[in-house]
């Protein structure tokens, strides 16, 4: 059955009505009139605590946001997927990346097969292979234990891991290096090779068919490069691969015993709880990896039981949406107070951005409102000192995301007293802003004349009024960033019910990549004017004249 436009819904229309009186709100003049309005308006869970205060919105503003939530099925749908039911309709695929980290006895059957009986499965095979390499137990072809590990993939099998590497480092094996290579910029994998020694170099080929075009050619490099130093029978101890394409890894060279699977309802941005996590895994061990999972399950468990008017990733998805919807919010910015979590903005760019940015819906219609926001960001105080300013006194309204440990994991206490302090007072600094009447005081407590005054108020007025979620957790563990991920793939699914669009597809991303292959063919062979515009053939036409 059809579901019905957004816009023509009960209560988007109540939305609409309720948006028109919050026009000219002002948040200071909303804390002001609810000194509890920071008690009402945050919540904990999974090791997470969030303060959505700091948002231009009120009790009545949650409880009809609320009300679209239930009337657009979120919480029918969420059932849903932990059920395995097929909900990427587009693709007729369960979507399970919840049940990758549930515990082992969390039974779970679709189609016949015991989902969880299989993850588990392919948990132990990573355990064992992990704490083989780590233990220095796996050697190399001259007998050297291995001590650089290059992952190579694209998308999920890139982003995730290597987001999570870096925000656990303080969790790392001493011995191991790791290196990520994903562009199929031959400087991506320049680098990496210059860094390693083919005698303690374990390659991780991460294409669920072993097909992916851009990890397929930088795998086919890595190899060659080594079979420059190792003979072909080396190849089974330096290379592994997570896919389920048994042929294909096996006429590359590798063991199929050391071939990690995984599944179709595991999307590529869901899928770093899968074997795509491997590379995670032996860095910091299969012990934290399980408690990375474990977190992402608190995560799920808070998701599918508490209401939506207690449930972080609901309301976290819902004040977004007001926020797009109504104050016309067309980015949101993420900015990390914790340099370790210095990927997570771009991990979320693939995650928000691939997964709603869809103009179309479920059933096929066009979308009757925007959709996804563009998301983007960088660590906190470095951001302060780049593009804060567009957010303070640009023209757009731009909604922040603040996320910081209160406890960091070095020594250096000052530093976090004053990393922290940054981050609290962006936060009020967005919300209160300041008025042209206050800077006016400031000035004049300077001395400067009654004239300078007047010229320079302007230019120190801030606006204020700017939205913003905090997010804070005791420490960065693998644990809370579990959560913490868990936390934003719930809230992009919750908004893509709303929207109805499908959250689980990513046809978008394959155009360009058939065109690529013709042009790529006309690059190394004959140019087909007849195929292209007069632009694409004179880029193709100043390449060929530089090779």
């Amino acid at each position: 059955m059809r579901q019905p436009t957004l816009t023509s819904t009960a209560s988007f229309q109540a939305l609409e009505n309720h948006a028109a009186t919050a026009e000219d709100w002002e948040m200071r003049e909303l804390f002001a009139a609810d000194p509890k309005r920071f008690a009402r308006m945050s919540l904990e869970a999974a090791g997470l605590f969030l303060d959505y205060s700091k948002n231009r919105l009120d009790g009545r503003t949650l409880e009809l946001l609320a009300a679209l939530a239930r009337e657009r099925g979120v919480e029918a749908r969420r059932d849903a997927m932990f059920a395995g039911e097929r909900i990427n309709n587009t693709e007729n695929r369960a979507v399970l990346h919840t049940a990758l980290r549930a515990p082992r006895d969390n039974k779970l059957v679709v189609d016949g097969q015991d989902v969880n009986l299989e993850v588990h499965a392919v948990l132990d095979r990573v355990r064992s292979f992990t704490d083989a390499v780590r233990s220095g137990e796996w050697l190399g072809h001259t007998g050297k234990p291995i001590t650089d590990i290059v992952n190579i993939g694209i998308g999920g099998s890139d982003l995730g891991p290597k987001m999570v590497v870096l925000a656990l480092r303080h969790y790392a094996h001493p011995r191991l290096r790791m290196h990520f290579v994903s562009n199929v910029d031959g400087h991506d994998m320049d680098a990496a090779l210059s860094q390693v020694d083919p005698e303690t170099t374990l390659f991780i080929v991460a294409s669920k068919t072993f097909t992916t075009a851009e990890t397929m050619m930088n795998a086919q490099t890595a190899r060659s490069w080594f079979l420059g130093h190792a003979p072909e029978e080396a190849l089974a101890r330096h290379f592994v691969a997570v896919s389920t394409n048994t042929e294909a890894i096996k006429a590359f060279g590798i063991d199929p015993a050391n071939m990690f699977p995984f599944w179709d309802w595991v999307g590529g941005r869901y899928s770093v709880w899968s074997a795509i996590g491997l590379s995670v895994a032996l860095a910091v061990g299969f012990g934290y990896f399980s408690d990375f999972l474990a977190g992402a399950h608190e995560m799920d468990q808070h998701f599918a039981s508490a209401p939506i008017e207690q449930n972080m990733p609901m309301i976290l998805a819902l004040v977004g949406f007001w926020n797009r919807e109504f104050l016309d919010a067309h980015s949101v910015t993420i900015a990390p107070y914790h340099q370790d979590l210095n990927r997570f903005p771009a991990y979320l760019q693939q995650l928000d951005m691939e997964s709603n940015g869809k103009c179309v819906t479920r059933d096929g219609d066009p979308v009757d409102t925007p959709t996804c926001p563009a998301i983007w960001g960088e660590p906190g105080t470095n951001g302060q000192h780049a593009y804060f300013q567009l957010l303070h006194q640009g023209t757009d309204l731009t909604p922040i995301d603040f996320i910081a440990a209160l406890r960091p994991a070095h020594e250096m206490e000052h530093h976090h007293t004053a990393l922290l302090a940054n981050c609290f007072a962006q936060s009020e600094a967005f919300m209160k802003g300041k008025t042209i009447d206050e800077v006016r005081a400031d000035l004049q407590a300077q001395g400067l004349s009654a004239e300078e005054v007047e010229r320079l108020a302007p230019h120190k007025t801030f606006p204020g009024n700017r939205p913003s979620n905090t997010i804070l957790m005791e420490r960065l563990t693998p644990s809370t960033l579990g959560a913490l991920i868990a936390l934003y793939e719930h809230k992009t699914f919750v908004q893509g019910v709303i929207w109805n669009v499908n959250s689980f597809d990513q046809w978008g991303v394959e155009l360009g990549k058939v065109l690529a292959k013709k042009i790529e063919a006309e690059l190394a062979g004959e140019p087909q004017p007849a195929n292209h515009d007069s632009s694409t053939n004179g880029l193709i036409a100043r390449a060929k004249a530089a090779f």
